[in-house]
């Protein structure tokens, strides 16, 4: 096995001195190869050791101006500091340059999340929902976005999808709770909401919620 796999192996083992160290060798072995500098910048990036991570990243960004993950993983890094925009143009440089999966898409969409265009992330979402139908965070985050953006059948089948993925997922109850509301279905808004609260106690928007219905119910 090379040293980048070794690596790898060793960072999802949380064993980080000896991924750094073998990263390090293969970066000396191939100086010239940009994986060796991604695959250590994302292990900065694990460590929450953003300046040196960017210096990675951007190192094989110079190597090679197409390298569609290392443009990903700058975009993590800037994510995580929450310097949305910048995190977008490297979200954007990554897809450009043919990385075509659901979490670069799903960032990209997040990006704009933060920054209150939920419009733009939209189509980010929707796509990261397309290549990744498993995933809950994902499926999730793509029904709030649909709600929203006033989509309120289409949140109600994507709160639906979660529901599939995950049936103690408290925020797609108390979300489902809301979208009853919207379709003035008082009844089926309360069963949603004391779902929520069933998993989740202190669900703190499931209980104001509930106690607005319970009391509307009750004039």
């Amino acid at each position: 096995m090379d040293k980048l796999k070794q690596g790898i192996e060793e960072m999802q083992n949380h064993n980080y001195e000896e991924a750094a160290r073998l990263f390090t060798e293969s970066i000396d072995e191939n100086p010239k190869q940009p994986v060796g500098y991604i695959n250590f910048g994302n292990l900065l990036t694990h460590m929450n050791d953003y300046e040196r991570a960017a210096r990675f990243f951007n190192r094989a960004i110079e190597l090679d101006g197409e390298a569609a993950t290392a443009y990903y993983g700058l975009g993590n890094v800037y994510y995580e500091q929450e310097k949305f925009t910048k995190a977008q143009e490297q979200f954007i440089q990554a897809i450009q340059n043919g990385l075509d999966e659901a979490d670069v898409h799903f960032m990209l969409g997040m990006t704009f999340v933060h920054q209150e265009y939920t419009k733009l992330a939209l189509p980010y979402l929707l796509r990261a929902a397309e290549l990744a139908p498993e995933d809950v965070d994902i499926q999730f985050q793509y029904g709030l976005c649909l709600a929203q953006n006033g989509q309120i059948e289409g949140a109600e089948q994507a709160m639906k999808r979660v529901l599939q993925l995950e049936e103690e997922h408290s925020d797609a109850y108390y979300n489902l709770g809301v979208v009853a509301l919207h379709k003035e279905d008082a009844k089926s808004a309360l069963f949603h909401f004391n779902r929520a609260l069933e998993i989740q106690p202190e669900h703190m928007l499931a209980s104001h919620a509930k106690a607005q219905v319970e009391q509307a119910l009750n004039e």
